[in-house]
């Protein structure tokens, strides 16, 4: 097994507010091999999105790391200076937003933004970055590039924009993408186009993929492994086909029931009865135990760890040594 490119340790983040301290990350740990594409699922609010900013470094004050630790090729990042993550951010890590349209500066051409984060982050020429710039807008799918690169992101329909915001995210080489939610505003034939481009790019570059997303066709689709999110805790991790065909959380069970399947002919999708708990009411135990059908006395009481449960790691007390017995 190589070294992983992302560690994630322990991580927690906090937000100090008038009523006290919400705890939005709680001990969240995983990592992603180089070229691999990681996706990370839950309901809104889980803390999916929360874990890309944390690890991209943009928390939004008065968020912060309050514990734990980001490794990126074995360098820490979760304790660097502005200006330090600044130079990472780009050069390192790209991002891909949900919405094309907060990523562009309306008052440039996408050419300039291109071109600018290519000089940013490596020593070309101008000419230079700007033929960079205009392959890589080919790369994305971008007919007649080198007409459009002299264009405004409004020139752009919704799927051509994310299309040069992958590009825009690629343009320095990074060796990570965190992609959060970049499908959710496109039209459903766009959205596999673009998932399909993205998986294909990070192949052709060698970077991996940290996938944010609350939909399960897109995991299937496009990551090698998954992390079920829920109330601020990874609840389940494995390889995708496991999650998805053997789930071992009764959340992910949830989430799987939930899912229409076309081989199937059933009357009714399950549901998971009631909601995720606020941040300041996340209850003792584990935090889904009061929507748990499979709940019992430990599940209200101790709070379980991510512990071995056949081919994925779940945080559930039913695969705790002599839980079956």
């Amino acid at each position: 097994m190589s070294q992983p490119l992302l560690e994630v340790k322990h991580l927690r983040v906090e937000f100090p507010t008038r009523r006290g301290t919400l705890l939005a990350l709680d001990d969240v740990s995983f990592d992603i091999a180089p070229g691999e594409v990681l996706g990370v699922v839950g309901e809104s609010g889980a803390g999916k999105s929360l874990t890309g900013a944390a690890i991209i470094g943009l928390l939004e004050p008065p968020g912060r790391v309050a514990g734990g630790e980001i490794r990126l090729e074995g360098q820490r990042i979760d304790n660097l200076p502005y200006e330090q993550m600044r130079a990472i951010r780009g050069r390192k890590i790209g991002a891909i937003f949900q919405d094309p349209l907060t990523s562009l500066n309306p008052l440039y051409t996408i050419g300039r933004q291109l071109t600018e984060t290519i000089r940013t982050h490596l020593p070309v020429s101008e000419a230079e970055a700007r033929q960079r710039a205009i392959r890589l807008l080919q790369e994305t799918g971008i007919p007649a590039a080198e007409q459009r690169i002299d264009q405004y992101p409004h020139q752009f329909s919704g799927g051509m924009r994310q299309r040069v915001v992958i590009a825009l995210a690629l343009a320095a080489e990074p060796r990570l993408i965190v992609a959060d939610e970049p499908t959710t505003a496109l039209d459903v034939s766009i959205q596999a186009q673009i998932i399909s481009l993205l998986k294909k790019l990070c192949k052709v570059h060698g970077a991996a993929v940290m996938l944010v997303t609350h939909d399960m066709g897109v995991i299937a689709e496009t990551c090698d492994r998954v992390a079920v999110m829920y109330a601020g805790r990874v609840v389940e991790i494995g390889p995708v086909h496991d999650v998805i065909h053997r789930p071992n959380h009764p959340y992910t069970e949830g989430l799987m029931g939930s899912i229409p399947a076309m081989d199937e002919d059933r009357e009714r999708l399950l549901q998971i009865d009631g909601a995720m708990p606020r941040l300041t009411a996340i209850p003792a135990g584990c935090a889904f135990n009061p929507r748990c059908p499979k709940a019992v006395d430990r599940c209200r009481r101790d709070r379980p760890d991510l512990m071995s449960a056949g081919a994925t790691r779940a945080a559930c007390w039913l695969h705790a040594e002599g839980a079956g017995a």
